[in-house]
Protein backbone atom coordinates (compact mmCIF):
# COMPACT_ATOMS: atom_id res chain seq x y z
CA UNK A 1 0.00 0.00 0.00
CA UNK A 2 1.30 3.42 -0.93
CA UNK A 3 0.50 6.52 1.10
CA UNK A 4 0.85 10.25 0.55
CA UNK A 5 4.01 11.60 2.11
CA UNK A 6 4.74 14.94 3.69
CA UNK A 7 6.96 16.89 1.34
CA UNK A 8 10.31 18.01 2.65
CA UNK A 9 11.81 21.41 2.01
CA UNK A 10 15.24 20.17 0.99
CA UNK A 11 16.75 23.64 1.22
CA UNK A 12 16.48 23.61 5.00
CA UNK A 13 19.59 22.53 6.78
CA UNK A 14 17.82 21.57 9.99
CA UNK A 15 16.37 18.09 10.29
CA UNK A 16 15.33 16.17 13.39
CA UNK A 17 17.38 13.03 14.00
CA UNK A 18 14.14 11.21 14.70
CA UNK A 19 12.00 11.92 11.64
CA UNK A 20 8.94 9.68 11.51
CA UNK A 21 10.25 6.33 10.27
CA UNK A 22 7.63 5.92 7.55
CA UNK A 23 8.25 9.42 6.19
CA UNK A 24 12.00 8.74 6.04
CA UNK A 25 11.36 5.93 3.58
CA UNK A 26 8.66 7.60 1.51
CA UNK A 27 10.46 10.95 1.20
CA UNK A 28 13.55 9.22 -0.18
CA UNK A 29 11.49 7.05 -2.50
CA UNK A 30 9.46 10.03 -3.75
CA UNK A 31 12.60 12.06 -4.43
CA UNK A 32 14.30 9.24 -6.34
CA UNK A 33 11.21 8.39 -8.41
CA UNK A 34 10.58 12.08 -9.23
CA UNK A 35 14.15 12.64 -10.40
CA UNK A 36 14.30 9.29 -12.19
CA UNK A 37 11.57 10.63 -14.51
CA UNK A 38 9.47 7.49 -14.55
CA UNK A 39 7.85 5.33 -11.92
CA UNK A 40 10.29 2.78 -10.55
CA UNK A 41 9.78 0.70 -7.43
CA UNK A 42 12.77 0.60 -5.13
CA UNK A 43 14.64 -2.70 -4.97
CA UNK A 44 15.29 -4.72 -1.79
CA UNK A 45 18.86 -3.39 -1.92
CA UNK A 46 17.54 0.18 -1.98
CA UNK A 47 15.33 -0.47 1.03
CA UNK A 48 18.23 -2.06 2.90
CA UNK A 49 20.43 0.97 2.21
CA UNK A 50 17.69 3.32 3.41
CA UNK A 51 17.35 1.28 6.58
CA UNK A 52 21.11 1.40 7.10
CA UNK A 53 21.15 5.19 6.61
CA UNK A 54 18.30 5.56 9.08
CA UNK A 55 19.98 3.28 11.58
CA UNK A 56 23.19 5.30 11.38
CA UNK A 57 21.25 8.49 12.00
CA UNK A 58 21.91 10.11 8.62
CA UNK A 59 19.38 12.97 8.52
CA UNK A 60 16.67 12.82 5.91
CA UNK A 61 17.60 16.17 4.39
CA UNK A 62 21.16 14.92 3.75
CA UNK A 63 19.92 11.89 1.81
CA UNK A 64 17.39 13.92 -0.20
CA UNK A 65 19.88 16.66 -0.99
CA UNK A 66 22.47 14.10 -2.10
CA UNK A 67 20.01 12.39 -4.44
CA UNK A 68 19.13 15.75 -5.94
CA UNK A 69 22.84 16.54 -6.41
CA UNK A 70 23.56 13.23 -8.17
CA UNK A 71 20.69 13.74 -10.59
CA UNK A 72 21.68 17.38 -11.18
CA UNK A 73 25.05 16.12 -12.46
CA UNK A 74 23.42 13.30 -14.40
CA UNK A 75 20.98 15.66 -16.13
CA UNK A 76 23.88 17.68 -17.53
CA UNK A 77 25.35 14.62 -19.27
CA UNK A 78 24.52 13.73 -22.91
CA UNK A 79 21.30 11.76 -23.30
CA UNK A 80 21.83 8.01 -23.21
CA UNK A 81 25.20 8.24 -21.50
CA UNK A 82 24.06 6.51 -18.35
CA UNK A 83 20.93 5.37 -16.56
CA UNK A 84 20.46 5.60 -12.81
CA UNK A 85 18.45 2.53 -11.89
CA UNK A 86 19.12 2.32 -8.17
CA UNK A 87 19.82 4.39 -5.07
CA UNK A 88 23.09 2.49 -5.03
CA UNK A 89 24.49 5.10 -7.43
CA UNK A 90 23.79 7.87 -4.89
CA UNK A 91 25.55 6.26 -1.94
CA UNK A 92 28.95 7.94 -2.37
CA UNK A 93 27.43 11.44 -2.50
CA UNK A 94 25.36 10.67 0.58
CA UNK A 95 28.47 9.58 2.49
CA UNK A 96 30.36 12.73 1.43
CA UNK A 97 27.57 15.08 2.40
CA UNK A 98 26.98 13.22 5.67
CA UNK A 99 30.63 13.61 6.68
CA UNK A 100 30.49 17.31 5.86
CA UNK A 101 27.32 17.68 7.90
CA UNK A 102 28.85 15.82 10.87
CA UNK A 103 31.79 18.22 10.86
CA UNK A 104 29.44 21.20 10.85
CA UNK A 105 27.41 19.76 13.75
CA UNK A 106 30.28 19.39 16.21
CA UNK A 107 29.08 20.52 19.62
CA UNK A 108 25.39 20.53 18.68
CA UNK A 109 24.60 16.96 19.70
CA UNK A 110 22.91 17.78 22.99
CA UNK A 111 20.61 20.39 21.51
CA UNK A 112 19.61 18.02 18.72
CA UNK A 113 18.95 15.18 21.14
CA UNK A 114 16.73 17.45 23.22
CA UNK A 115 14.77 18.51 20.15
CA UNK A 116 14.40 14.91 19.02
CA UNK A 117 12.97 13.73 22.33
CA UNK A 118 10.26 16.34 22.00
CA UNK A 119 8.62 14.21 19.29
CA UNK A 120 7.67 11.45 21.74
CA UNK A 121 5.29 11.17 24.64
CA UNK A 122 5.10 8.43 27.26
CA UNK A 123 1.57 7.63 26.15
CA UNK A 124 2.52 7.27 22.49
CA UNK A 125 5.47 5.02 23.36
CA UNK A 126 3.17 2.92 25.57
CA UNK A 127 0.78 2.52 22.63
CA UNK A 128 3.71 1.54 20.40
CA UNK A 129 4.77 -1.16 22.85
CA UNK A 130 1.20 -2.49 23.05
CA UNK A 131 0.94 -2.60 19.25
CA UNK A 132 4.23 -4.48 18.95
CA UNK A 133 3.25 -6.97 21.65
CA UNK A 134 -0.06 -7.58 19.90
CA UNK A 135 1.64 -8.26 16.56
CA UNK A 136 4.14 -10.61 18.19
CA UNK A 137 1.40 -12.51 19.99
CA UNK A 138 -0.36 -13.01 16.65
CA UNK A 139 2.69 -14.75 15.15
CA UNK A 140 1.66 -18.32 14.37
CA UNK A 141 5.09 -19.89 13.73
CA UNK A 142 5.52 -22.54 16.42
CA UNK A 143 9.31 -22.62 16.11
CA UNK A 144 9.46 -18.97 17.19
CA UNK A 145 7.03 -19.22 20.10
CA UNK A 146 9.59 -19.44 22.91
CA UNK A 147 11.63 -16.45 21.74
CA UNK A 148 8.52 -14.39 21.02
CA UNK A 149 7.11 -15.16 24.47
CA UNK A 150 10.34 -13.89 26.02
CA UNK A 151 10.20 -10.74 23.89
CA UNK A 152 6.58 -10.06 24.90
CA UNK A 153 7.54 -10.48 28.56
CA UNK A 154 10.38 -7.97 28.13
CA UNK A 155 8.00 -5.52 26.45
CA UNK A 156 5.61 -5.82 29.40
CA UNK A 157 8.45 -5.02 31.78
CA UNK A 158 9.53 -2.01 29.71
CA UNK A 159 5.95 -0.73 29.64
CA UNK A 160 5.54 -1.19 33.39
CA UNK A 161 8.69 0.86 34.09
CA UNK A 162 8.29 3.38 31.27
CA UNK A 163 9.84 6.82 31.74
CA UNK A 164 10.40 9.85 29.53
CA UNK A 165 14.07 8.90 29.09
CA UNK A 166 13.37 7.97 25.49
CA UNK A 167 16.99 7.33 24.53
CA UNK A 168 17.20 4.60 27.17
CA UNK A 169 13.80 3.23 26.20
CA UNK A 170 14.89 3.05 22.56
CA UNK A 171 18.10 1.22 23.45
CA UNK A 172 16.14 -1.27 25.58
CA UNK A 173 13.67 -1.91 22.78
CA UNK A 174 16.59 -2.44 20.43
CA UNK A 175 17.96 -5.09 22.81
CA UNK A 176 14.63 -6.92 22.63
CA UNK A 177 14.70 -6.62 18.84
CA UNK A 178 18.13 -8.26 18.74
CA UNK A 179 16.67 -11.11 20.79
CA UNK A 180 13.97 -11.50 18.14
CA UNK A 181 16.56 -11.39 15.35
CA UNK A 182 18.44 -14.27 16.97
CA UNK A 183 15.18 -16.16 17.38
CA UNK A 184 14.40 -15.77 13.68
CA UNK A 185 17.84 -16.86 12.50
CA UNK A 186 18.26 -19.78 14.90
CA UNK A 187 14.77 -21.25 14.59
CA UNK A 188 13.96 -20.85 10.91
CA UNK A 189 13.42 -23.97 8.82
CA UNK A 190 16.96 -24.60 7.46
CA UNK A 191 16.09 -25.25 3.81
CA UNK A 192 13.81 -22.23 3.61
CA UNK A 193 16.43 -20.06 5.31
CA UNK A 194 19.03 -21.24 2.79
CA UNK A 195 16.66 -20.28 0.00
CA UNK A 196 16.19 -16.77 1.40
CA UNK A 197 19.95 -16.38 1.84
CA UNK A 198 20.52 -17.42 -1.76
CA UNK A 199 17.85 -14.97 -2.92
CA UNK A 200 19.52 -12.07 -1.10
CA UNK A 201 22.94 -12.98 -2.50
CA UNK A 202 21.49 -13.07 -6.01
CA UNK A 203 19.95 -9.62 -5.57
CA UNK A 204 23.24 -8.22 -4.29
CA UNK A 205 25.46 -9.92 -6.85
CA UNK A 206 25.44 -7.04 -9.42
CA UNK A 207 26.64 -4.62 -6.73
CA UNK A 208 29.02 -6.77 -4.66
CA UNK A 209 32.18 -5.79 -6.55
CA UNK A 210 31.51 -2.11 -5.85
CA UNK A 211 30.83 -2.54 -2.15
CA UNK A 212 33.34 -2.70 0.69
CA UNK A 213 33.20 -6.11 2.45
CA UNK A 214 31.76 -4.65 5.65
CA UNK A 215 29.11 -2.67 3.77
CA UNK A 216 28.21 -5.79 1.82
CA UNK A 217 27.88 -7.82 5.02
CA UNK A 218 25.69 -5.19 6.67
CA UNK A 219 23.46 -4.84 3.62
CA UNK A 220 23.15 -8.61 3.27
CA UNK A 221 22.12 -8.96 6.91
CA UNK A 222 19.60 -6.10 6.67
CA UNK A 223 18.00 -7.58 3.57
CA UNK A 224 17.84 -11.08 5.05
CA UNK A 225 16.35 -9.90 8.34
CA UNK A 226 13.79 -7.82 6.47
CA UNK A 227 12.63 -10.93 4.61
CA UNK A 228 12.47 -12.98 7.81
CA UNK A 229 10.50 -10.34 9.72
CA UNK A 230 8.03 -9.89 6.88
CA UNK A 231 7.37 -13.63 6.57
CA UNK A 232 7.00 -14.09 10.33
CA UNK A 233 4.99 -10.92 10.93
CA UNK A 234 7.54 -9.64 13.45
CA UNK A 235 7.39 -5.83 13.90
CA UNK A 236 10.24 -3.40 14.36
CA UNK A 237 10.40 -2.22 17.98
CA UNK A 238 12.67 0.84 18.09
CA UNK A 239 11.21 4.31 18.48
CA UNK A 240 12.36 5.13 14.95
CA UNK A 241 9.45 2.95 13.85
CA UNK A 242 6.75 4.97 15.59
Amino acid sequence: MRHASIKLNASKDADSSRVNYFNYYTEIEDTFVRRRGKHLFLSPLDWAMIEAWKGRGIPLHIVVRSIEAVFDVFDRQPAGTRTIKSLFYCREEIEIQYKEWQTSQTGKGREQAADANGEFTVERVREHIDECAEQLTACAMASLSEGIARAVTHLSEIKANLTDDFDTVDKTLSDVERLLDRTLIENWEPNHLAGLEASVKTQLKPYKSEMEPEKYRQTYELMLMKKLREEAGVPRLGLYFL
